[in-house]
């Protein structure tokens, strides 16, 4: 099955990192994964940071200069490495993915990673 999975997430205290992985898995040729959403309970989901295969990179205003997206497109996985994380971001982090065939394109989600910062 052509999906996305995360990994990485965990309880870990304010200031400290974690990396998160979103690799495409199955028969992933036409499936890129695209970028970093989070939703805390309660709160509509966010955007958190998106590359293209290309490489240009968007990031939310409460990340920047604290969270790194990257890729590589040979092991089809992009990651997002969270450094002098806070409280806040608390979330569930969920990464999608532009899945393309010649009958049409779509965007996939996958089924989230918690990430839980607390003291």
């Amino acid at each position: 099955q052509v999906q996305l999975v995360e990994s990485g997430g965990g309880l870990v205290q304010p200031g400290r990192s974690l990396r998160l992985s979103c690799a495409a898995s199955g028969n992933s040729a036409s499936l890129y994964p695209l970028g970093w959403y989070r939703q805390a309970p309660g709160k509509e989901r966010e955007l958190v940071a998106t590359i293209t295969r290309g490489g240009n990179r968007n990031y939310a205003d409460s990340v920047k200069g604290r969270f790194t997206i990257s890729r590589d497109n040979a092991k089809n996985t992009v990651y997002l490495q969270m450094n002098n994380l806070y409280p806040e971001d608390t979330a569930v982090y969920y990464c999608n993915g532009d899945f393309v065939t010649p009958f049409g394109r779509t965007i996939l989600w996958g089924q989230g990673t918690q990430v839980t910062v607390s003291s």
